[in-house]
């Protein structure tokens, strides 16, 4: 079997750094060959393009804009009435990810509207996000690039947000039907909606273009004290035969360095 890769998510590790520049080369000098990030976007491209290439990483993921932060937005994908705004935030996504050469972009759906149901407003939603899915695979696909969709808990993380479970994920994509939109899983999120791991990677394999993990509940080191054994899942994965990369999305509980013994350890043990 061959052994699973590994990306540092630039937003989470080496904050110990304030820029994102500085943060490339601290993970190729911890060792590794691969990163992601939320938003970069108020970093300077040119600058980041720089650190990626003089650090020799590949820049494997990027979220869509989050819109107006302070506003309550997390996400435009599947928000009603801000179509135009996607499109302005998709354009700004695919400039950063051709710059910096970045294959997979996370199309944030975004949060039920304030004041809104849920289930008044779910069809809806649900409307506007494959459309824009759509629209944005065709764009996608000219430059060789996936989108991703990922859903993200509300029971702890984001109670208002309008994609949290793998099974609404996968129920969406159907009616995308594009090859190049796949699923984002984020195994804190899956454990924390609807646990019973082993069958939904399984079930949802052909259709997951990324992963991403962290101890539950704390959202700490994979090796940290939770619910999940780590050691179980990447055995898993790799029966299973994946093929992606693995971002390590998570809150270290000291430095990033020291906490990164886990990795050490599978690589030892996967050599």
């Amino acid at each position: 079997m061959a052994p699973l890769k590994f990306c540092a998510n630039i937003s989470w590790l080496f904050t110990e750094l304030p820029d994102f520049h500085q943060r490339i080369s601290a993970a190729a000098a911890a060792g590794f060959q691969a990163v992601e990030a939320a938003w970069l976007y108020e970093s300077d491209l040119e600058q980041l393009r720089r650190a990626r290439e003089a650090a020799g990483v590949e820049l494997v993921l990027i979220n869509t804009p989050p819109g107006d932060i302070k506003g309550g937005d997390l996400g435009l994908g599947a928000v009603p009435g801000r179509e135009a705004e996607f499109r302005q935030g998709l354009d700004l996504a695919l400039k950063y990810a051709r710059a910096l050469e970045c294959k997979r972009i996370h199309l944030m759906a975004g949060r039920v509207p304030m004041g809104s149901q849920r289930k008044a407003v779910a069809k809806e939603m649900e409307a506007v996000f494959v459309q824009n899915l759509k629209y944005a695979a065709d764009i996608l696909s000219k430059e060789g690039i996936t989108g991703l969709i990922e859903p993200i808990n509300t029971r702890i993380t984001d109670p208002r947000y309008f994609l949290d479970s793998p099974h609404q994920a996968a129920e969406i994509l159907e009616k995308v039907g594009k090859p190049n939109i796949k699923l984002q899983m984020d195994v804190f999120h899956w454990q924390i909606m609807d646990g019973n791991l082993t069958q939904n990677i399984q079930k949802y394999l052909p259709l997951i273009g990324h992963v991403q993990v962290a101890q539950v509940p704390g959202r700490n080191e994979p090796d940290s004290a939770g619910e999940l054994d780590y050691r179980y899942l990447f055995n898993t994965l790799e029966r299973l035969q994946y093929q992606g990369y693995i971002g390590c999305e998570y809150k270290p509980l000291g430095s990033t360095q020291e906490g990164l013994g886990w990795i050490r350890d599978y690589c030892t043990h996967s050599e």
